[in-house]
């Protein structure tokens, strides 16, 4: 029996996702309340429409993908008790603690919710991993982002700039206002240097749970002036349909053979394609499943080959660069 991937919610981060799997050769079922963007992905991508999520059988849909506007958790859970692997985009925080909750029903049912497959978190995980192999032992985490997919990713960056930003410095969580902590950080070309400031952004809790040992881990967003003086506002004017060239960086500190040493790498490109690319990538890894994957699964977490994971993404075409310094 064919097996095939379902994606619920074919917006711009969905309909990549789509278009990934099908590139690769995975049958695709989507679903969208939007019925006509539903009958548009399916008919451009040749999948095959779902009307209702209750239709789908973990026999031949074993994994699902939620790309939707609203909170994943509770989907997450009723897909999980149906016999799915769970895939989720979400990059809201209290989503996040909501899925993470989710793993001992993981773990009974024998399934694998994989939290935050997207660029930040999602990739931003992957590449500390990589980091990680550079140094003998990490002690901070620093992972910004620039830029936004579609129009519900804009609203969510809108929110994250208007609430508290959570990071875990030194052996428990702090709060700080978001839009607080200004740093100029340079992403890969041709982003360039952005002032970011703090944000109520779920990197540091999936990171934190991967490296309990780290002492330092944050996340920041960048930001012009007005979107932190309107973050508190609606948002002023409607987002675009699609974001322009997005951006991940992430930085370790650490140390090797004894000395101090900091190791930076990043992405540039669209954010829907690096999030369709890590989605998609952890859905055909849920596909096949051949390392057993069972309960919540965050990118990055050392039990993972995160090496396989991230030649996977770059093998889907999205460039990553790591910075060298004065070792180039």
């Amino acid at each position: 029996m064919s097996q095939s991937v379902a994606i619920v919610g074919v917006g711009v981060v969905g309909s990549r996702v789509a278009r990934q799997l099908t590139a690769s050769g995975v049958s695709v079922s989507v679903h969208d309340v939007r019925r006509d963007m539903q009958k548009m992905v399916a008919k451009t991508l040749r999948a095959q429409e779902l009307v209702e999520i209750a239709d789908l059988r973990a026999e031949r849909t074993p994994v699902v993908v939620i790309a939707t506007r609203s909170s994943q958790a509770a989907m997450a859970k009723l897909l999980l008790e149906l016999g799915h692997h769970v895939v989720s985009t979400s990059d809201d925080v209290r989503d996040t603690h909501e899925l993470l909750a989710l793993d001992e029903l993981a773990r009974t049912m024998g399934r694998a919710l994989v939290i935050g497959a997207t660029a930040s978190p999602g990739l931003s995980g992957l590449l500390v991993a990589e980091l990680a192999t550079r140094v003998d032992a990490i002690d901070e985490i620093h992972v910004a982002f620039h830029g936004t997919g579609g129009p519900e990713c804009a609203r969510q960056h809108h929110r994250a700039l208007a609430g508290d930003a959570v990071g875990w410095y030194d052996g428990e969580w702090i709060n700080r206002p978001s839009g607080s902590g200004r740093e100029l950080l340079w992403f890969p070309e041709p982003i360039g240097g952005k002032d970011c400031y703090r944000a109520e952004l779920p990197d540091p809790v999936l990171l934190h749970g991967a490296y309990p040992d780290v002492a330092r881990i944050s996340a920041r967003l960048s930001a012009n002036r007005r979107d932190r003086l309107t973050a508190r506002l609606p948002m002023l004017a409607p987002p675009h349909a699609e974001g322009g060239i997005g951006g991940v960086r992430v930085e370790i500190r650490g140390s090797l053979n004894g000395e101090r040493c900091t190791e930076v790498a990043g992405a540039a490109e669209r954010t829907g394609i690096i999030a369709g690319a890590v989605a998609a990538t952890m859905s055909q890894e849920l596909l096949n499943n051949n390392r057993g994957l069972v309960g919540a699964v965050v990118l990055g977490d050392p039990a993972l080959d995160n090496r396989s994971l991230l030649d996977a993404v770059i093998g889907r075409g999205v460039t990553v660069y790591e910075y060298y310094g004065s070792r180039a």
